[in-house]
């Protein structure tokens, strides 16, 4: 057995697994090192993949090459699109999935990619040695039975294991994951290196058996059919096996009420959140049950989502319900619900405090300012949420395989995709809660869309080796059909007495003379499958067009071509307002200026700027305490 490899990723969670499939696909020798080889990309808390904004990063991850998407679609029981009442630019795809088979398909892909191994130890030290010019590089890594791994890179996706402290009320327990134990070690020799650490927290809910609740006092929520899912491929032959569909299953909602409350806010003494016992900071957005009571007073109930955990499991997922509270608490509090008055519970909730370290001290590839060839990735960077985690994941897999071949670093800008904003995000801005990513963070989201992260990304990857053929000549034959129909639609001209009729039909003004198609297609209610329907040439053009296509893959083409001929105007105006940001991008200012001794910025500007040290001129411009004034008087004294 060799024990040298050029990428060592530790802790095989979704950043992990991301991180080191993308290292192997792009042809470099590495290791994979996870505590428990049965619980790889385990999904610790929901059960599911997307959502707001990260449904965006997932479609990202699978259009680079990743494999979230595609192993999400293998595992799905239920697919919804959400927002769809809003514009598409915040339309988020969300899959609830199979939590055992989930780990299982990763497993697969996994053990069947080339180039990788997969050691299962606990790593509790980073080696480094000092360059010449006084750098710490990285060495390798050392684990508690004893083995010594050398790379060139190594990559940190550890998750919640670092110094994993658990709570349930006044109880607490070592550990990363319940029942599974805290990586202890790692923290400190990062430390030892000059790497900022800190404490964040999360928490988790109440695990329910469904042969105790009584459903017809719930209200239930079913998923979508049709052609929706993650990943740009239409078939199954990058993955190992193939595998049928899941019987897709409800989620159901349920409301809390006064006595709930009640008894919640009587546990409240004993909630290591209020009690001193916790001091670290927990998700903003994703609050637990008694963090609610305490933010909303006045609030008579709360929505609570119950979901599946499995196709073929009585475990199920109580979303809404995180807590931390006593577990007889949590389970009296439960049973004043209608529907649970009878539940009988797997698991309490519980919360977990563990380590992370500061994301500024981060280049945008996720490489370490302080120790080369060290990179970060997921959780231990300060976010939540797997896709988070995988996307960063996926960014250090493929600059770490990058930096052993001597090759430019990649990377992704805010108006290229989510990924981008969130990388950006996490080391220009730093971090004082778990960061989420919102569509709202993203200044540019009409060109961030979920339909066309193929478009913006494939061929980026397959230039440096990881998008393979199948999927780069896919996004190839996609944008070649989205223009042909297109420049259909510029050219077909249409009579108002061929068409006046089947409008009035469809309950839209009638013409006054005629037009172009692409015209009468950017309308509110006008769609390509009603005008495909109205006119026989339009109808005839399509079928020949995409004759080849799968179903799937037709229902996505006519999709993305709608949105484009819809919004081209606001596509266009965002394209213009990113492209006068690029210019700014373009600006390096590193090692430029003196920041603690430039009189002319703010004092605050000067310490900001000189922590972070922003490579470009763009960059420092997102630096919270740095002004348009500071950058106006940089631009000046870059012009003398």
């Amino acid at each position: 057995m060799r024990l040298e490899f050029d990428v060592v990723v530790v802790g095989a969670g979704h950043a992990g697994c991301e991180a080191a499939v993308a290292s192997a696909n792009m042809g470099v020798r590495t290791c994979l090192i996870t505590m428990d080889m049965n619980k790889i990309a385990q999904m610790s808390c929901n059960p599911a993949v997307g959502g707001i904004a990260k449904g965006q990063i997932v479609r990202e991850i699978d259009a680079l090459g990743g494999k979230m998407g595609e192993v999400t679609d293998a595992c799905t029981l239920q697919f919804r699109m959400l927002n769809r009442s809003k514009g598409p630019a915040v339309w988020s795809p969300r899959a609830q999935c199979d939590r055992g088979k989930f780990i299982w398909k990763w497993r697969e892909v996994l053990d069947n990619t080339d180039n990788l191994r997969i050691w299962q130890d606990c790593v509790c030290e980073l080696t480094t040695k000092l360059t010449d010019d006084g750098m710490r590089i990285v060495t390798g890594v050392k684990t508690i039975w004893g083995a010594e791994i050398s790379a060139k890179c190594v990559i940190i996706t550890a998750g919640t294991f670092l110094n994993g402290l658990m709570h349930i009320g006044r109880k607490k327990i070592e550990g990363g994951r319940i029942a599974e134990p805290a990586a202890k070690g790692l923290t400190e020799s990062l430390v030892d290196c000059g790497i900022r650490q800190g404490r964040m927290k999360t928490g988790t809910p109440v695990r329910i058996d469904k042969r105790s609740v009584d459903f017809s006092l719930m209200e239930r929520q079913d998923g979508e059919e049709g052609w929706y899912r993650f990943s740009y491929l239409d078939s199954q032959s990058s993955l190992p096996h193939s595998h049928p569909e899941l019987q897709h299953l409800p989620c159901w909602l349920c409301m809390t009420n006064e006595k709930v409350h009640e008894i919640l806010k009587s546990g409240l003494a004993d909630s290591p959140l209020y009690n001193g016992q916790i001091q670290s900071i927990g998700p903003r957005y994703c609050p637990s049950i008694e963090t609610k009571l305490h933010t909303f007073p006045d609030k008579d109930f709360h929505q609570l989502f119950l979901e599946p955990e499995g196709e073929t499991s009585n475990e199920m997922y109580l979303n809404g319900f995180s807590s931390s509270l006593p577990m007889e608490i949590q389970i009296d509090a439960l049973r004043q619900i209608p529907c649970l008055k009878n539940v009988e519970v797997y698991r309490p909730g519980y919360a977990i405090e563990y380590d992370y370290f500061d994301p500024t001290q981060l280049n945008h590839t996720l490489e370490s300012k302080v120790v080369k060839n060290l990179f970060l990735a997921g959780q231990v960077n300060g976010t939540t949420g797997y896709e988070e985690a995988a996307g960063q994941g996926l960014i250090a897999g493929i600059n770490a395989s990058l930096s052993c071949k001597g090759k430019d670093p990649f990377i992704l800008h805010r108006n290229e995709a989510y990924i981008g904003v969130l990388i950006d995000d996490l080391v220009t801005k730093g971090v004082d809660e778990p960061y989420r990513m919102f569509t709202s963070r993203a200044e540019y989201r009409i060109l961030l869309r979920q339909d066309d992260a193929d478009m913006r990304l494939t061929e980026k990857s397959y230039k440096i080796g990881l998008a393979s053929q199948e999927r780069y000549d896919r996004m190839i034959t996609k944008r070649e059909k989205i223009e042909n129909i297109i420049r259909f639609t510029e050219n077909f001209s249409i009579k108002a007495t061929y068409i006046n009729k089947d409008l009035e039909k469809i309950g839209t003004t009638p013409l006054e003379r005629g037009c172009k198609l692409i015209d009468l297609l950017q309308r509110p209610g006008i769609t390509i499958n009603n005008m495909r329907q109205c006119i026989r040439t339009f109808d005839e053009f399509l079928q020949n067009e995409l004759e080849m296509c799968s179903n799937n893959f037709t229902s996505e083409i006519l999709e993305a071509t709608e949105i484009r001929i819809k919004y081209q105007g606001y596509i266009n105006r965002e394209q213009m307002v990113a492209d006068k940001m690029m210019r700014l991008e373009n600006i390096k200012i590193e090692g430029k200026f003196d920041y603690p001794n430039m009189s002319q910025i703010s004092i605050e500007a000067r310490q900001k700027l000189a922590t972070i040290n922003p490579k470009t001129l763009a960059q420092a411009s997102r630096i919270p305490g740095v002004s348009p004034s500071d950058i106006n008087a940089m631009l000046v004294l870059l012009g003398r």
